[in-house]
């Protein structure tokens, strides 16, 4: 189950290693993200978010926007924390949709992910 951004394009090449080793790879992501897409060397399960591509894409322009943001420290500081905090409630909410989502934790469980 990866976490997206730098997390998953270092473990994706990890798993590319896996998988050339004759490793079968299931991934658990999210429908929206901002790296984790469907290709041929893992089987992608998905789950549905209350969110669109456009929401995580936005709020992932207005961090790069406000880290770049010239201010004082105090602003700069609270202007990085709001725009941390809309990005983590994202992912809080990817979280606890897939806790949530019967059908793909039943999966889980009789796969003995």
């Amino acid at each position: 189950v990866p976490v997206d951004g730098s997390h998953w394009l270092s473990m994706r090449e990890v798993l590319d290693g896996l998988r050339q080793k004759g490793h079968e790879i299931v991934v658990i992501a999210p429908e929206i993200s901002l790296y984790i897409k469907p290709t041929t060397n893992f089987v992608m399960k998905m789950y549905p978010v209350p969110f669109t591509q456009e929401d995580m894409d936005e709020n992932f322009q207005a961090f790069l926007q406000d880290v770049l943001e010239e201010g004082s420290f105090l602003e700069r500081f609270l202007k990085l924390y709001q725009s941390m905090k809309r990005f983590f409630d994202l992912a809080i909410s990817s979280c606890a949709h897939l806790l949530y989502n019967k059908e793909l934790v039943r999966y889980l469980e009789e796969s003995k992910f």
